[in-house]
């Protein structure tokens, strides 16, 4: 099984304002999120649209894959995750991560607290960290890929993180 690390340009620095039209209803979504977080939308209009790197693509069945390492399961990602519409396509299992943030939060919420991130000012990497999987979550699947699969690496083993959920890909499309 071949994954690489393309880059989209639709997933890009300026976040929801980087996304087509065709996505409207995720860019509304997403807005919310980013407000949520306490993002400053004037700057993010300012942004790039340099792309932003993702972990993997599998390319048979127009995939993301991502690996979360522990500093993924913040407070900040519970809150994106509690904002997801009822009926968006994921590629892993939403209340599992839900429990993940729950259970390590405490600990993950320290990571690089006092990191600055454009967008997010003051002690915001944590929050930006959690919009752009949101973005990463909430768009794929309303630009026509499938859901991004989630490998929860809390122990740092992302290879076996990616051997327990492989098997999630959907079959290749032809």
């Amino acid at each position: 099984m071949v994954l690489d690390q393309r880059r989209h340009d639709w997933l890009n620095q300026r976040g929801h304002l980087g996304l087509p039209e065709s996505a409207a209803n995720t860019i509304d979504t997403l807005r919310r999120i980013f407000l949520a977080l306490g993002g400053d939308e004037s700057l993010l209009a300012q942004a790039r649209t340099t792309a932003l790197p993702n972990d993997y693509f599998h390319e048979p069945t127009s995939t993301l894959v991502e690996v979360d390492e522990f500093q993924h399961f913040t407070s900040h990602r519970l809150i994106t995750l509690s904002m997801y519409p009822d009926n968006v396509v994921l590629g892993f299992d939403r209340e599992q991560y839900i429990g993940l943030c729950t259970q390590t939060s405490a600990r993950a919420d320290r990571y690089r607290a006092t990191k600055d991130a454009k967008c997010f000012g003051e002690g915001g990497r944590q929050r930006q960290r959690a919009y752009h999987d949101a973005l990463r979550d909430l768009a794929a699947p309303a630009l026509g890929h499938t859901g991004v699969i989630r490998a929860p690496a809390l122990d740092q083993d992302g290879a076996a993180a990616w051997r327990a959920v492989w098997h999630r890909l959907p079959a290749p499309r032809h």
